[in-house]
């Protein structure tokens, strides 16, 4: 394949990682709306907002029986507009039941586009031979941040969510579709048998899945508590508090658009462990806050420690056995419901203790990071077959790819 229709394909990509991040970054913004509109106390938004976890549970192992039955573009544009589709429901939904129906499929959505993006986002990356998971990511976090100002705007203004979110998912499903046009439409061969609809991940997926749930972790309840926790915690206006989430989501992007160099330099091993560190100290921070601005600093310090611990997670999957999507999806199923069960599980803490309480878990969790980063020195070195299939099925032209892992390219990054 050409090398200026894999560069293409990888613009391609990346906007469609921006266009399912700005959802994320929407919705997390008008969550304390959403809770005031529902009437709801902080144990039951808790429970409801389990239900995008038990959404994508169930639908995530899905999502590579649809690209193989579909192809990987077709399957990409479709999810991905289910899932814009979906931001509107969560400020339709007028009590608890609705609520908790409209984020089961708010969550299945989301999880089986997620799947079938990154998917997308590894081929791309081992075709063109380089690191380039943590910049599609970053994109991510972008998407993110856009969506979380124009939130914050909204909120600020006291504009209500019905309106801003129904007319955010319509800009964004279109933004989807046109970037779904050029990303590689890979086919599965006609003596491909299709995988399972519903598989247990491997071995490997758990191991590589267990770093991740601790940073997902951290960053879905981040993302969804920050403006809650600096609202009931500190008494700051709306605004200010939504501002939080934008804070945690503009240090994520930075990190992640500068992760490709980082690991490439340091290695996985060590960039992981330092971003533990730093996330960490702004749990600490979140925990200790008696003035908005030391919160804003810890979620802005989350975000920076756990921005690249996610796109290490899924490069090194796509790497770990002879199964790569089955490896992909499963390390995608335990790192995306875990940061939709954080939420989940903050509410009930925040019940019963506080949410003070609820981010010295996180606190914790982040402190696995550090422990549990030398999972990624062996996993970046895995057995996945030097070639890949062209957009017909067949086998790729030109050089196989067997460039290494991100990260694990130069000297640095074997010592790491």
């Amino acid at each position: 394949m050409a090398r200026q229709q894999l560069r293409r394909a990888r613009i391609a990509v990346a906007l469609a990682f921006a266009v399912h991040g700005a959802v994320t970054g929407s919705f997390a913004t008008r969550v304390p709306w959403v809770q005031e509109h529902t009437d709801v106390s902080a144990g039951q938004l808790g429970l409801a907002l389990a239900f995008p976890a038990l959404g994508a549970s169930l639908a995530m192992p899905l999502a590579g029986w649809v690209s193989h039955r579909f192809g990987a573009r077709t399957a990409l544009r479709g999810l991905l507009a289910l899932w814009t589709l979906s931001l509107a429901l969560p400020a339709l939904a007028p009590g608890l039941v609705a609520l908790c129906g409209a984020l089961f499929v708010y969550g299945a959505t989301a999880g089986m586009s997620d799947v079938a993006m990154n998917a997308l986002g590894v081929e791309t990356e081992d075709r063109l031979g380089r690191s380039i998971m943590s910049g599609l990511h970053g994109m991510w976090s972008v998407g993110a941040l856009v969506g979380s100002v124009a939130g914050t705007v909204a909120a600020h203004a006291d504009v209500d969510a019905r309106p801003h979110l129904a007319v955010t998912a319509a800009v964004l499903t279109v933004l989807g579709v046109l970037a779904c046009r050029g990303v590689l439409d890979l086919r599965s061969g006609p003596d491909e048998h299709p995988p399972p609809r519903f598989a247990l991940p491997p071995r490997s997926a758990l191991i590589i899945g267990a770093v991740g749930f601790c940073a997902v972790f951290a960053e879905g309840a981040s993302l969804d508590w920050s403006a809650i926790y600096l609202r009931d915690e500190l008494n700051t206006s709306p605004g200010l508090a939504a501002a939080s989430t934008t804070a945690f989501a503009c240090t994520m992007a930075v990190a992640r658009l500068a992760g490709d160099a980082v690991v490439t330099r340091f290695g996985p091993v060590r960039t992981v462990r330092t971003g533990g560190v730093c996330a960490t100290l702004g749990g600490l921070l979140v925990v200790a806050a008696t003035h908005p601005a030391m919160a804003l600093g810890g979620f802005a310090l989350l975000g920076l420690g756990v921005a690249v611990v996610v796109p290490l997670a899924f490069a090194a999957a796509g790497r770990s056995g002879p199964a790569p999507s089955q490896a992909i999806a499963g390390v995608a199923t335990i790192t995306y419901t875990s940061g939709l069960i954080a939420p989940s599980a903050m509410g009930s803490v925040a019940d019963v203790t506080s949410l003070t309480v609820s981010f010295g878990v996180v606190t914790l969790l982040a402190l696995g990071l550090v422990v549990g980063a030398g999972v990624l020195r062996t996993a970046g070195h895995g057995s996945r077959p030097p070639t890949t299939r062209d957009e017909r099925g067949g086998p790729a032209s030109g050089t196989p790819n067997t460039a290494p892992a991100p990260g694990e390219s130069g000297p640095e990054g074997r010592k790491a």
